[in-house]
């Protein structure tokens, strides 16, 4: 028997083996079979793709199985491709620029070409990374529409483009500099710098007088001929001063310091005023009252016809628009501002040019693509994920997306002859009115622009900002009254026996009804003593609950029902309870059967979109529901396209009531019959409030369909009590909320401005909303400076010589002394103490423009705290000159050390007089310690009294002035002599309690003539204040300084002072207005100098200025600039899965509070908080750098309440098992993962810049796996 032999095999290779691995669709389960040829995946289409994890893939390929080295293997370590040598390729280089074209030549009269010429082009070196002008050459047919944010942005309009001339005269003069006379001598930013010039004549020996200067206004003659000729002619304004003097004759002096003083007088002479500048008029109102009789022979062939007849504001608009005017429309709700929005897309089609349409948000960009869509047919649309026809000739997008395309350069901007802002009131929302800013600063000259507003009481000022700021007339339309009138209303009811409880407060003319106002309170009082009668003392409790609420909306929409006042809208100020609200109302049906079917039809067509169990969510069974019996809500917390739907069956009239928040009155142009208020408290965010009127206007303007109702009906539920009459007046009738500037600084705009060479951050600071009070005045300043330029050349210089060394000082002094008192005595005026010992009877050191250190006695004070009046009797001169107008002491001219330190009290040289004056805080030089005895009520009683005219008839003398008032400033209570006052006024002698008060304090006056002992602050008011003790020092030490002063010894000082001061008076209001016109002047300049020392500590820019990588890296981001880049360049974002990443940044863009999901895996929680670690230090650089920002601030606006649901979402979880994981909304939570699409996006193109290809992919794969299902579904309006 043979022994069979064994034979040894070689393992199979695994490749080898006939089984085949099989995964069931997506649960991650695999199955072996052994049938050749199995497919790999039980999906018909194949396994989905997925990114592998390189790191994994390369420990098993090459650490794990080491034969797949190259080492092992050189056959495959290197492969190559063979190709056909060019050599001539090596030196190929691009064509340069084009220097020259050839331009037609054409018959003036027919257009015929006549021939060809060719011209020079200039400016054919410039590019996109270089240059500012439209004359560049467009960039690649990819960034036509984005741009890039490497290119430049086009010239912003207004601004002086610098010419290629003045580039290169700057480069010549640069490189032309005289090393010996040009350089300066004054460093920028320093007031003083270094005097180089050579002194050839050394100052007088101090204490020494020139006799010859002062006998030079003396003309003593005999003085040689030979010598004179030898001086030869005066040159210059000191020659011409000098021989106008001597061609004065002389005036006769006993002194020669009579004629010190005397010169000086003639120093001090105040000038003419200059006349006032003429106002340069930007914004001007065009006048809608008249009508247009003439429209139709101005513009025989519009670019646009309506099927109606456009109303006065509107034609005058269209008239505005085919000059290439720009306009600012502010009219009423629903008056028709979108007529001219289309004109003017409809004349941008006729001239083949595009028109840019903004809106504030994105829901009202869908319905303007729709209905412009339908309308000219060319219309596109740019959100953040939806990008529709971009090469329409009218593109709508919102305004932060315009605002990327300006800074990114967008060759778009080329073709632009209109932008159109829609709802540009929207400016005063804190968050994004920056942004509206913003654009209307970078956009270039030959834009025109086009503001639709509300109404606002400033749209004038608004539209002379932009004026100014594009340097064109910017025409301004307003309404003057609404196209449907409305009625107020007030509503007590709450069953069916008091749904008649509705009371007229406000009607269509403007009325407001306090009879309707004390019907409802009689009403409301009287339900509640019946309940009182039946229950008890208790008052029932509201804000209520759902059952009465329930009640109050059955009786109301019963009342409407029966009056055919639906469609109603019923503004709730709560998420919560406009569910709470529509829920309730489960008996109330209000469509009929067709109706219903028409609402079915509708559902069924609209959700078809949707997948199968997202079409079962909650909200949408719900929402339905509603709809099917007439009801809507409408809230941010509403998915989108429920919203939607809601919209759209509102607009076909088939939801008659609607509960929605006050986002459903930005914009959407959707009006009802009737609008309700919930309540007219609202919560802002930090507290409740009264509704503002602009909020309350913008609202009840929806109330009032154009050609269908006569009037609009506005109705507000009293449902725990009436409000207060004032509360509603004000809210109802008063004024719409200003334009107000937003503006603020942003690392984004910073780092976008600094990568342009031409453009500055002051720039655009100084061209802001905020800076308009102060900055419109600039051309008048600059006027100003001119001629106080010129006025201070010909001003003499003063004498510092001899005992007149030390005049500057002296000055100063006394500056600095008057200042600091006057600070202390502010302080102790707004003190607590201060005020109490400013009572009746106090004496008081009086120093005003009529009064000089004149004693007074308060005798009254007023109650308002705001501004504090104080009525004091004041000593004075008795006037002896028929028309004497000064009647206390003036303040001296000169002022010597006896009327600076201490107080030199005025004492009358006649008789004593006093008067009655109202004085403010700031005229009361000190607060004395002396009380006296008065009746402050006789002594005003007498006063008035003595100040009635006798004949009234004569009174009206001088145009009905009193003789002796003055014509400016403050009118004084006037009391002449006994010769001009018996015709005028009484002449009963004063009461016992008036000379008595006049008696003592001239007795206190000369008793005291430095003035009577006044409160300490410290000492017996108690300020210890740091500020009040040093001042008090200081002002001790200016008095001895001033006291040992030698130039008041001079007999030259009056004159010398009054030259200096009038010298440095001049100088200081030019360094006011060099202040003005400076950046320094700019209130946001500390903050942008602490904003770039933020970035330059992080290594945004360098010392220089020049943005670095990381700063370019940061412009193209969207948000949280800092926060992003720091994490791409830490590599926080590089080693996690795509989801990871997703989930990480949703806690950048979520705007729902709520805690973070306990149950995550562990690689997300490292990940929040490293996100977290690197926010506090960008937190901790920008204390350090003096933002007023705290760390905790700037840690929580990170919200990552979400986290678990976006990750969940992104590894594939249905929404429907999605909404059970978190409270928050299923609105708010689409709109987070839709911004979080943005931002992956804006990551990608990020990552791609810096060069990181590995993270650019995961942030593709991260938005591609966000993008699906309801939370994209596409928009109604765009199909």
């Amino acid at each position: 028997m043979m022994e069979t032999e064994r034979l040894v095999l070689p393992p199979r290779d695994p490749l080898d083996l006939p089984i085949r691995a099989v995964e069931l669709g997506c649960t991650g389960r695999w199955e072996l079979l052994n049938v050749p040829g199995a497919p790999e995946s039980t999906l018909p289409h194949g396994l989905p793709p997925c990114a592998p994890d390189l790191q994994q893939e390369a420990a098993q390929l090459f650490l794990s199985s080491p034969a797949w080295l190259p080492l092992h293997g050189l056959e495959h370590a290197a492969r190559k491709w063979q190709r056909k040598t060019d050599p001539w390729s090596l030196l190929t280089v691009l064509g340069a620029p084009v220097p020259s074209d050839l331009q037609a030549q054409r018959h003036p009269t027919t257009g015929q070409i006549l021939g060809y010429k060719e011209v020079l082009l200039e400016n054919t070196d410039l590019s996109a990374t270089t240059s500012l002008s439209l004359r560049r050459p467009p960039g690649p047919s990819s960034q036509s529409l984005w741009g890039n944010p490497t290119q430049y942005p086009f010239w912003p309009g207004g601004m002086d483009e610098p010419t290629m001339t003045e580039l290169s005269a700057r480069d010549e003069a640069e490189k032309d500099i005289d090393f010996e006379k040009d350089l300066l001598s004054v460093p920028p930013g320093f007031k003083k710098g270094m005097n180089f010039a050579r002194k050839d004549h050394p100052a007088p020996a101090p204490g020494l007088l020139s006799l010859s200067r002062l006998l030079e206004p003396l003309d003593l003659g005999g003085g040689d001929e030979e010598e004179r000729e030898a001086v030869g002619p005066p040159g210059g304004a000191r020659g011409d001063a000098a021989s106008a003097s001597c061609s004065a004759p002389l005036a006769r002096a006993s002194s020669l310091e009579d004629l010190v003083l005397r010169e000086a007088s003639t120093v001090v002479s105040p000038p003419e005023p200059p006349p006032p500048l003429p106002q340069e008029q930007w914004a001007i109102p065009v006048d809608v009252t008249s009508p247009v009789g003439d429209f139709y022979r101005l513009i025989p062939q519009p670019a646009f016809q309506w099927a109606f007849e456009p109303d006065v504001f509107q034609k005058q608009a269209i008239l505005h628009l085919e000059r290439h005017d720009s306009v600012l429309v502010a009219a009423h709700t629903s008056a028709g501002k979108t007529v001219v929005a289309e004109y003017a897309i409809a004349l941008a089609q006729k001239h083949m040019t595009r028109t840019i349409y903004t809106s504030p948000i994105k829901a009202l960009s869908n319905q303007k693509f729709r209905d412009f869509r339908n309308t000219f047919g060319d219309v596109g649309l740019l959100t953040g994920d939806v990008q529709l026809h971009p090469e329409a000739s009218c593109l709508i997008m919102t305004t932060e997306i315009l605002r990327s395309m300006l800074y990114s350069g967008s060759d778009v901007i080329r073709d632009l002859e209109w932008v159109i802002f829609d709802e540009v009131h929207y400016i005063n929302d804190a968050e994004r009115g920056v942004v509206w800013e913003e654009v209307l600063i970078m956009l270039p000259d030959h834009v025109s622009i086009i503001l639709l507003s509300a109404t606002v009481p400033n749209a004038l000022e608004f539209a002379d900002w932009i004026g100014r700021l594009k340097r064109r007339q910017i025409y301004v339309i307003s309404t003057v009254t609404r196209p449907v009138p409305l009625e107020h209303y007030l509503f007590t009811g709450n069953s069916p026996k008091t749904q008649g409880e509705l009371f007229l407060l406000l009607d269509s003319g403007g009325t407001f009804h306090t009879k309707g106002y004390y019907a409802a309170l009689e009403a409301k009082k009287e339900r509640m003593s019946k309940h009182a009668q039946t229950f008890g003392a208790r008052q029932p409790t509201h804000q209520g609950g759902p059952a009465q609420d329930r009640g109050v909306y059955l009786s109301l929409l019963a009342s409407l029902r029966t009056k055919a006042q639906l469609p109603v809208v019923v503004f709730t100020f709560s998420r919560g309870r406009c569910d709470e609200q529509a829920s309730g109302l489960t008996s109330l049906d209000l469509t009929t059967s067709s109706e219903k079917s028409e609402i079915h039809l509708f559902l069924q067509r609209c959700l078809a979109r949707l997948r199968g169990s997202d079409r079962q969510l909650p909200q949408v069974l719900h929402m339905s529901e509603l709809l099917h019996r007439g009801l809507g809500v409408h809230h941010s917390g509403i998915l989108p396209i429920l919203k939607e739907i809601v919209e759209m069956l509102f607009s076909r009239g088939l939801v008659k009531v609607l509960f929605a928040t006050e986002t459903f009155a930005m914009g959407v142009n959707m009006p009802a019959r009737t609008v309700v208020f919930d309540s007219m408290r609202k919560h802002d965010g930090s507290t409740f409030r009264d509704l503002l009127p602009g909020e309350y206007i913008q609202m009840a303007g929806r109330a009032g369909r154009r050609g269908l109702d006569p009037t609009g009906t506005v109705i507000l539920l009293c449902k725990a009590r009436v409000p207060e009459m004032v509360d509603l007046h004000r809210m109802m009738t008063g004024k719409p909320s200003q334009l107000q500037s937003q503006f603020r600084l942003t690392y984004s705009m910073i780092l976008n401005l600094l990568r342009v060479d031409a453009l500055r951050v002051e720039d655009m600071m100084r061209r802001s909303f905020s800076e308009f009070p102060s900055r419109k005045d600039s051309k008048a300043h600059e006027q100003a400076l001119a001629e106080l330029t010129k006025k201070l050349s010909t001003l003499e210089e003063p004498d510092l010589t001899g005992q007149l060394a030390d005049l500057p000082e002296y000055y100063s002094w006394a500056e600095e002394l008057t200042e600091t008192r006057s600070r202390i005595q502010h302080q102790v005026i707004e003190s607590v103490n201060g005020l109490k010992s400013l009572s009746a009877g106090r004496v008081v050191v009086v120093r005003s423009q009529e009064h000089h250190n004149t004693l007074g006695v308060i005798l009254q004070v007023s109650s308002n705290s705001t501004s504090r009046v104080f009525t004091t009797l004041v000593l004075c001169e008795k006037p002896t000159s028929e028309h004497a107008q000064e009647r206390g002491s003036t303040s001296p001219a000169v002022p010597y050390p006896d009327d600076l330190v201490g107080f030199k009290l005025f004492l009358p040289e006649g008789p004593c007089d006093h008067t009655v004056a109202k004085l403010q805080p700031a005229d009361m030089a000190a607060i004395t310690t002396k009380v006296l005895r008065v009746s402050g009520e006789k002594v005003l009683e007498d006063f008035r009294k003595r100040q009635q005219p006798k004949f009234k008839s004569e009174t009206q003398g001088s145009g009905g002035r009193r003789p002796g008032s003055p014509r400016g400033g403050r009118e004084l209570p006037w009391k002449g002599n006994l010769r001009t006052t018996c015709a005028f006024l009484r002449k009963d002698p004063p009461a016992a309690a008036v000379t008595t008060a006049v008696q003592e304090l001239l007795r206190l006056a000369q008793a005291h003539p430095a003035g009577p002992p006044a409160l300490d602050p410290v000492n017996d008011l108690q300020l210890k204040d740091v500020s009040v003790v040093e001042g008090g020092l200081r002002a001790r030490k200016l008095e001895e300084l001033i006291g040992g002063a030698q130039c008041v010894h001079s007999p030259r000082f009056p004159a010398q002072y009054l030259r200096l001061r009038e010298r440095l008076q001049v100088q200081k209001e030019m360094e006011r207005l060099r202040f003005l016109l400076s950046d320094q002047s700019l209130l946001l300049l500390p903050e942008y100098q602490q904003r770039v020392q933020v970035l330059r500590t992080l290594g945004y820019v360098d010392d220089a200025g020049t943005v670095k990588l990381a700063g370019r890296v940061a412009c193209a981001m969207s948000s949280h600039e800092l926060l992003l880049t720091e994490l791409m360049f830490d590599n926080a974002l590089s080693a996690l899965r795509p989801e990871e990443i997703a989930a990480l940044l949703s806690g950048l863009v979520c705007q729902s509070p709520g805690d973070m999901a306990e149950q995550l895996p562990v690689t997300l929680k490292q990940g929040v908080e490293r996100v977290q670690a690197v926010a506090k230090r960008i937190g901790e650089v920008q204390v350090a750098c003096g933002l007023n920002q705290t760390v905790e601030e700037f840690v929580g606006e990170l919200n990552f309440g979400l986290v678990g649901v976006v990750y969940e979402w992104a590894r594939g979880m249905p929404f429907s098992e999605l909404a059970g994981l978190s409270g928050t909304p299923e609105g708010l939570v689409v709109r987070c993962i839709q911004r979080l699409a943005e931002m992956c996006r804006s990551l990608r193109g990020a990552a791609r810049l810096v060069g990181e290809p590995v993270l650019g992919a995961k942030m593709e794969t991260a938005a591609t796996l966000l993008r699906r299902d309801i939370v994209f579904a596409a928009s109604l309006y765009t199909q």
